[in-house]
């Protein structure tokens, strides 16, 4: 049977997935609700549903940057080797840039999370 994750990720890209989603989130975010303030009811949608439509974005973020966060802790060895990775082998590089990964995916995440807070707390765009 074929899985669907593969069991060993050896590419540098996997160390950029996270922060990557971290600055798209951001964007779109904070390029939605600029748009929805100069023009109040863009794409015949309100605020709330710009909220819903964002949180919705946010939580899939914070989906894609827990599985990538898997993946390095999968990569990482579930954390058999203790840091620091600094061996001049393949395996101390796997396991330096698994834990590097799950760093970044840890820091990516909490930044989502307070990217999104003001979704929670703004009742309108301020004039």
């Amino acid at each position: 049977m074929k899985s669907f994750i593969p069991r060993e990720v050896e590419t540098l890209w996997t160390l950029f997935t996270a922060p990557t989603v971290w600055a798209l989130h951001f964007l779109v975010c904070y390029v939605v609700m600029a748009i929805y303030c100069a023009k109040p009811g863009f794409l015949g949608l309100g605020f709330n549903d710009y909220r819903w439509i964002l949180g919705a974005f946010t939580l899939a973020s914070l989906a894609f940057i827990v599985f990538a966060g898997y993946l390095a802790w999968r990569q990482w060895g579930f954390g058999s080797g203790d840091p620091p990775h600094d061996e001049p082998t393949e395996h101390g590089r796997r396991l330096f840039q698994g834990f590097a990964t799950l760093l970044l995916c840890g820091l990516s995440f909490v930044a989502v999370f307070y990217t999104s807070i003001p979704l929670i707390f703004l009742a309108e765009c301020q004039a």
